[in-house]
């Protein structure tokens, strides 16, 4: 460990570092996972950010930080580590000499904690005062706007905090309602530009339905993660059942509360929370077998991998490659554009 009046080199975030850079930084450590080698020799898998980027340091059981890491080390705590910063075909990576927690003093050289816990850049109470709202102007069945309006009052607070998802899309404070209401607003559209385009179809397109389906798609993410300010992680029953089944379960038991639901309505909005992820190996037992489901599904597919892709850009958008790193959450190279008198006339 650092002791707290050793000499050290500058202060380089780590989000600027270079490959091959060396310096102090601090970093806030969001996961400690324990594996094992081929070779039966335990390690740990560690992974620090702060502001603009996250690496990962891999803890030998013969290294010198091996004891400290797994005693002492805990996620949502904050470190000054001295590093090496590397990149390899699995991302960025540190290689650690020495670290210690952070104290009070840091703030001299620039400390402060708050740009470390990640969060939606848009308005909470703006955003759920939106997805409200369109529920009260756009689920027309009256049974099915109390099921939704019930679910989304009694989890409001869940709903204006959690992350979507652990890791690749939304993955931050806020991102859950951010994720939903864009969701929402593309179905929305999609719901009432098809609905003038198939007038002839029967059963009609029910836009309540795609609605109702489109705000609590994703629900069941409330039970599945546990949102810390360091990061969600999965519960156990998000890990052995899974948000899909949970969110359709927790629909099914708030329905029982409402009077006059109809239970084809029920069965169908069942049907969209179960299928909204399409194939079976991205978590779905069946695949989107109504209208209303297959444009729920869409709205979601599109809105986490645009994320992906927009976020890749954000994040490589230094530097005169024509195309990103492949160390994105779409694991693919993104064109940026040819670089000035490169193009073609």
């Amino acid at each position: 460990m650092i002791p707290e009046n050793d000499p050290s080199p500058r202060i380089v975030p780590l989000g600027e570092m270079q490959p091959g850079t060396q310096g102090d930084c601090f970093v806030l450590l969001v996961s400690k996972d324990r594996s094992t080698t081929r070779d039966g020799k335990p390690y740990f898998r560690v992974v620090f950010r702060d502001p603009q980027r996250s690496a990962t340091a891999m803890i030998w059981s013969d290294g010198g930080l091996f004891a400290d890491c797994e005693q002492a080390w805990q996620p949502g705590t904050f470190y000054k580590l001295r590093c090496r910063y590397t990149e390899n075909q699995y991302g960025p990576q540190i290689d650690i000499d020495r670290i210690r927690e952070v104290v009070e003093t840091d703030a001299d050289d620039g400390f402060a904690p708050d740009p470390y816990f990640q969060a939606s850049r848009f308005d909470i109470e703006a955003m759920y005062a939106e997805l409200t709202g369109i529920v009260q102007d756009h689920i027309t069945d009256e049974p099915l706007q109390r099921l939704v309006m019930g679910i989304l009052t009694q989890h409001a607070e869940g709903i204006k905090t959690y992350p979507a998802a652990s890791r690749n899309h939304h993955a931050f404070r806020g991102g859950y309602l951010e994720h939903v209401l864009s969701v929402t607003r593309t179905a929305l559209y999609l719901a009432d530009k098809y609905r003038d385009y198939y007038r002839n179809m029967r059963p009609p397109l029910n836009k309540s339905l795609v609605i109702a389906g489109a705000v609590l798609h994703d629900i069941g993410k409330l039970q599945e993660l546990d949102a810390q300010p360091q990061g969600a992680t999965y519960t156990a029953s998000g890990k052995l059942i899974g948000h899909i089944l949970l969110g359709r379960d927790l629909v099914r038991e708030h329905a029982r509360t409402v009077e006059d639901l109809d239970p084809e309505l029920l069965l169908r909005l069942e049907h969209i929370i179960v299928s909204h992820q399409n194939l079976p190996e991205w978590g779905s037992p069946v695949a989107p077998h109504t209208p209303e489901a297959l444009l729920v599904y869409f709205s979601d597919d599109i809105d986490a991998k645009f994320h992906m892709m927009a976020t890749a850009l954000e994040d490589d958008a230094v530097g005169d490659e024509p195309f990103t790193g492949r160390d994105n959450a779409l694991r693919r190279s993104i064109f940026r554009g040819l670089p000035d008198g490169d193009g073609s006339e």
